[in-house]
């Protein structure tokens, strides 16, 4: 870093040497006092100059200390000394499942049900070691196993023979039965690609090694290609009608935005979180004008981070993520001094919070009485940000989050909404791994296939609805010329098209 200081070279004395006094005024010489004066103005320059330097070392120490735990950085960017790193060994807690955890474990399905069953008696018996044991009529344990059968493929052959007319001896090709595929590949097998693409995120390539590994079906990269196309056109009518049914719900939303590439450019993979939905959507920019495509005329609270692309939703209609608000107050807390004062007790009141609403989802605490107890802790928090408005390493911070300081309490005033964007964030948890492995897109038909790919499998998820079942019938119906079954649950089906 280069500064440059004030008052030019410098009085004619000081030029001579350090120390040089001079009480003449003839000759161009500077007197004592304009010497001290020349001085104290350089001394002057210097202090501001060393004022900005250290805050420039004290931004740049705060950005290398930045983690998952005081930033929006993911945790996979924490370097292997990051308090707190998610998978280090915890003192006093052992591997495995916890004191009280309930465990799983696997139905036995009825026995009717089951493909073939054995019935095993003891040959000898355990104690003496003699045959010729007899029943004791006492009901059998049973014991299941599961295995996957070898898959032959179905293979189904059309013969497409060519007739001639008796009357006017036209030869005429037979064409394809209605619902036959035009390509070679049936909509299980389609269903089955895109699955593996869209949910499970196994590359185009592994996907050809399987298919040929595993059913003996080989299939280029191609026509991989090619049938994710094709699936993408039958999921775009239940794509936008789902889109506009989140648009004009009225329940509390969850929205979130992470980077994205199509052909090595930078893009933005936008999602929006309802309880019946999730829709995703690609777009070249992070401006406000997406996220009013992706949520429509807001008339429900959104979650939200402080990101002022979501400016444009009423304070009343927002409700800020209060994860991210603790992870701003690690941030002023690793700054020290006074910001790291403030920064602790910043990150105290929101912890305060955040046990209240544990007690409010835990049913221990009426609504009631959580409007009482949080008055105290909004006061406390308030001050707090006033005074880190004084404090410059973190007043623009505190600044933003007092603009916003009403949406940081919807979740109290309003029934049903979260206090944290945990929803969205896990929702493009999937899709930025799936970037990772596959370098995004390469056109915006691919682009646009990720969209509703993403969409329907999250959408199906949230409803508990077969996710293989629903692109085998999406894709049967793409065959046979009819509309792809409709992503919206059963009861809002009716009231929407209703609507």
């Amino acid at each position: 870093m280069s500064a440059t200081f004030a008052g030019g070279a410098g009085p004619a004395s000081f030029q001579g040497g350090v120390g040089r006094e001079e009480t003449s005024t003839c000759g161009g010489c500077a007197t004592r006092d304009e010497t001290i004066a020349w001085q104290q103005k350089l001394m002057l320059e210097m202090a501001r100059v060393l004022v900005r330097m250290q805050a420039a070392i004290d931004a740049l120490k705060a950005q290398v200390r930045q983690d998952s735990r005081n930033s929006h950085r993911p945790p996979s960017t924490d370097p292997p000394d990051a308090k707190g790193k998610p998978g280090a060994k915890r003192k006093g807690r052992k591997p495995g499942g916890q004191p009280g955890h309930e465990g799983r474990s696997r139905p036995l399905i009825p026995s009717e049900d089951v493909d073939e069953s054995f019935d095993v008696h003891p040959p000898c018996c355990g104690k003496c070691g003699r045959s010729g044991l007899e029943p004791t009529g006492a009901k059998p344990w049973r014991h299941q196993t599961w295995e996957i059968p070898e898959i032959d493929p179905a293979v189904t052959e059309h013969r497409l023979h060519a007739d001639l007319c008796p009357h006017c001896g036209a030869v005429t090709r037979a064409g394809l039965p209605h619902g036959v595929p035009a390509g070679s590949f049936g909509p299980r097998l389609m269903a089955l690609v895109c699955l593996l693409h869209g949910r499970y995120r196994v590359s185009l390539r592994n996907i050809e090694e399987f298919l040929s590994d595993a059913f003996g079906v080989e299939v280029s990269l191609g026509s991989l290609k090619n049938i994710e196309d094709k699936v993408s056109d039958a999921l775009a009518p239940p794509f936008a009608e789902l889109h506009e049914a989140v648009k004009a719900s009225e329940v509390p939303a969850n929205a979130d935005e992470t980077s994205w590439r199509e052909r090595g450019k930078r893009r933005y993979l936008w999602a929006v979180v309802v309880p019946f939905a999730a829709v995703y959507l690609v777009r070249g920019s992070r401006a406000a004008k997406v996220a009013k495509e992706l949520l429509g005329a807001v008339r429900r609270v959104v979650v939200t981070d402080r990101y002022k692309g979501y400016d444009w939703i009423p304070i009343w209609f927002r409700q800020l993520c209060l994860a991210h608000l603790r992870r701003d107050a690690r941030k002023m807390e690793d700054r020290g001094g006074e910001a790291g004062r403030i920064g602790a007790a910043f990150g105290a009141a929101i912890d305060e919070v955040f046990h209240l609403w544990h007690r409010v989802r835990a049913g221990t605490l009426a609504r009631s009485t959580l409007r009482r107890k949080i008055s105290p802790i909004r006061s406390r928090i308030e001050r707090l940000l006033l005074d880190g408005t004084a404090v410059p390493s973190i007043a623009g911070m505190c600044s933003e989050i007092l603009r916003l300081e009403p949406a940081i309490y919807t979740f109290v005033r309003v029934e049903g909404v979260p206090p944290t964007n945990n929803t969205a964030e896990t929702s493009v948890r999937h899709p930025v791994l799936w970037r990772k492995v596959s370098f995004g897109t390469w056109s915006e038909a691919g682009s646009r296939y990720v969209e509703r790919i993403l969409t329907t499998v999250a959408t199906l998820r949230l409803q508990n609805r077969n996710v293989l079942d629903y692109l085998t019938e999406a894709c049967k119906n793409a065959i046979a010329g009819h509309a792809a079954p409709s992503l919206l649950p059963p009861e809002a089906t009716a009231s929407f098209l209703a609507a």
